[in-house]
């Protein structure tokens, strides 16, 4: 089993209900600036934890749109350096221009996505509509949001970062990634799976996180038709869905959650 990426913090509780202050260690998850760099250009620095990051930059590859298959990617090398990690994807020449003409364009970075953008038209540039087709119901929602934290130990230890999940559309979780950011989760789910050859249209994503719009984009442009989130969508988020004929669940609990889009029909 891989290493956690966690440290211990010597912390003092502060009792409120039940009283007695004590003092104990705490663990808390790693989170470090990890550069990605396109062809040695410097493309973005993102606060990420320090695993799976082969996983996060092929993923973060697809995702920016800079290629559309793993195998466009010549190679990722992961470096330690000063003060963070280092990302290097290779590219061959035909994709490297894309990467350039992207790069130009992310002026300043943060993990939602916008910064860097010049005009409203890019954040909001058409996505292509989902064309997979799943079939799920309740109960396979259900299993799956049962099971999720079983497979997160990074969470279990910390209660401090989000989990992607790949999940079959019986409930089955076959795939996950942790994270301190939720799109850095994702993003790292994305590459997992396009490492594995595994076709995100067959199943569906389950997210420990608010239902922002950058997570449906990630969500459509992995070709997967079903985004299920445990806390509450925002407008932007809704509206992408639907032109993109995305199916969104939200507010997932374990007793009940929220269909707010299946125009396709994916839930029974």
């Amino acid at each position: 089993m891989p290493r956690l990426q966690t440290v211990n913090l010597a912390v003092r509780r502060l009792g409120f209900t039940e009283l007695g202050d004590s003092a104990l260690l705490r663990s808390i998850p790693l989170e470090t600036p990890v550069s990605i760099e396109v062809c040695g250009i410097g493309y973005a620095v993102m606060m990420a934890t320090p695993a799976d990051l082969r996983d996060y930059a092929l993923g973060f590859a697809l995702s920016e749109g800079i290629i559309e298959r793993a195998e466009q990617v010549l190679s990722i090398d992961i470096h330690k350096v000063d003060g963070g990690m280092v990302a290097r994807i290779a590219l061959p020449a035909e994709r490297a221009d894309r990467a350039f003409e992207r790069a130009r364009l992310r002026v300043t970075e943060s993990s939602c996505g916008i910064c860097g953008m010049e005009n409203i038209e890019q954040v909001l540039r058409p996505l292509p509509r989902v064309e997979a087709h799943i079939t799920t119901d309740r109960n396979g929602i259900a299993r799956a949001l049962g099971a999720l934290r079983d497979h997160q130990p990074l969470g279990r230890a910390t209660g401090a970062v989000h989990a992607a999940a790949f999940c079959a559309p019986d409930g089955a979780i076959l795939r996950v990634r942790e994270d301190v950011g939720r799109h850095n989760a994702l993003d790292k789910l994305i590459g997992a799976l396009a490492t594995e050859g595994i076709d995100p249209g067959t199943g569906f994503f389950l997210l420990t996180a608010r239902c922002s719009y950058e997570l449906v984009e990630k969500t459509v442009r992995a070709g997967c038709p079903m985004l299920v989130t445990i806390f509450a969508p925002t407008s932007l988020a809704v509206e992408r869905a639907v032109k993109a004929g995305l199916t969104l669940v939200t507010l997932a609990r374990t007793d009940s959650a929220l269909i707010v889009n299946d125009d396709q029909g994916n839930i029974e």
